[in-house]
């Protein structure tokens, strides 16, 4: 029997640019720690984030002007590094968010094709 941590999915890179510029644009400012759960939690725990994928991300993220930081007090009052989204990263949101629908459109046709109706065009 396969438990909960079995289930969990790897984040892939590329997605990642796209769930936490959405993240940010919904919520406001985050800390990694405070982005890194937000998606966990909605993805109903599908997803997993960990501190060696996700700050290299963040990282250069703002090195492409697509987030900013600064930092602050956590709900901790612990000192933390939050992150927002710029109009950079809005219009890099934009982008992404059409090419996941295009991509996740194409990878809907493959699953859902019907070999035999290639095999009779073919023909």
């Amino acid at each position: 029997m396969k438990n909960r941590r079995d289930e969990k999915a790897d984040v892939l890179q590329g997605t990642l640019i796209l769930l936490v510029l959405r993240t940010l644009d919904a919520l406001g400012p985050l800390h990694g720690y405070g982005i890194a759960r937000r998606i966990e939690q909605i993805s109903k725990d599908v997803l997993q984030l960990n501190q060696g994928t996700l700050y290299p991300a963040l990282l250069r993220m703002e090195q492409e002007g697509w987030i900013a930081s600064k930092w602050g007090a956590s709900d901790k009052n612990r000192r933390a590094r939050f992150y927002s989204i710029t109009s950079a990263g809005r219009k890099r949101l934009a982008k992404e968010t059409e090419d996941w629908k295009r991509m996740s459109s194409t990878i809907e046709r493959f699953l859902g094709f019907d070999p035999e109706s290639l095999a009779e065009e073919g023909g």
